[in-house]
């Protein structure tokens, strides 16, 4: 009798388990689908992702080239379509080209506004203060002291990659604005950094010179004269072959220095 019992629950059991398995089956097969088209989609999109920054990548190399060559117009046609896509990397590369460009052809508003998209499609902050930098040094001779500050203040921060070409565009701008005080405290600042470049030392203890004998009183004068003058052009004989007169080289274009264009 004991037997027939612990059969009959045996039965039991195994009838609500495969009620059960009938139940949740269904559920178990569409998350096993739903992780199954994830995986794919995300190894789709990765991908793209690498085929997309490979085409960016042979584009921008294409444009250097063109360039050192003395081929403005196809440098400037292959940098415009890198900087459609969707790789931030090379996209905010090919934006600051252009924008150097647009300066090398005294056009600060059009190289502001390149600078800026390339710093909003940077990946990371090497590349976007790269760019914040050339926005504001592009900016340094005729925009108000205020908007000046806004930019460049935040890359002064600790940590940030170019604070201290930061900091020396900030004095500057103090200078520029007639703040002597301001503009020697940045300099003596920059000149007592022990990571600062020799070359941001010696301009800051240059800049401390300038403000101490009085000269730069006289400096915003004097930049405003001399923004009025016609822009020189280069002797063909200092300029790599094949460029244009006024143009900078490419190596000097490279948005890794972020030196004013």
């Amino acid at each position: 009798m004991t037997d027939l019992f612990e059969e009959v629950e045996e039965q039991l059991r195994s009838d609500r388990y495969r009620t059960l398995a009938r139940k949740v089956l269904p559920w178990v097969l569409a998350a096993l689908a739903a992780a199954l088209i994830a995986a794919l989609a995300w190894w789709g999109w990765t991908a793209w992702r690498d085929g997309e920054a490979a085409k960016a990548s042979e584009q921008y190399a294409a444009a250097l080239d063109a360039f050192s060559q003395g081929d403005e117009a196809k440098a400037t046609q292959l940098w415009t379509e890198v900087s459609k896509s969707p790789s931030g990397g090379f996209k905010s590369l090919a934006l600051m080209q252009l924008g150097g460009l647009q300066i090398a052809d005294d056009k600060a508003p059009a190289a502001v506004k390149l600078f800026d998209e390339a710093a909003r499609a940077a990946p990371d902050e090497v590349l976007g203060d790269a760019a914040r930098l050339k926005s504001a040094l592009a900016l340094l001779d005729t925009a108000p002291y205020a908007e000046l500050e806004s930019r460049l203040k935040p890359l002064t921060e600790e940590g940030r990659p170019y604070r201290v070409q930061a900091r020396e565009a900030l004095a500057f701008a103090k200078l520029m604005k007639g703040d002597t005080a301001g503009a020697r405290g940045d300099f003596l600042v920059i000149s007592s950094m022990l990571d600062a470049p020799e070359g941001a030392r010696a301009r800051a203890r240059a800049g401390m010179d300038l403000i101490d004998s009085g000269s730069a009183k006289g400096l915003p004068a004097a930049v405003k004269a001399a923004a009025a003058l016609p822009r020189p052009q280069a002797p063909a004989g200092l300029l790599p072959p094949g460029l244009p007169p006024g143009v900078v080289a490419p190596q000097q274009a490279q948005p890794q220095a972020p030196g004013p264009q």
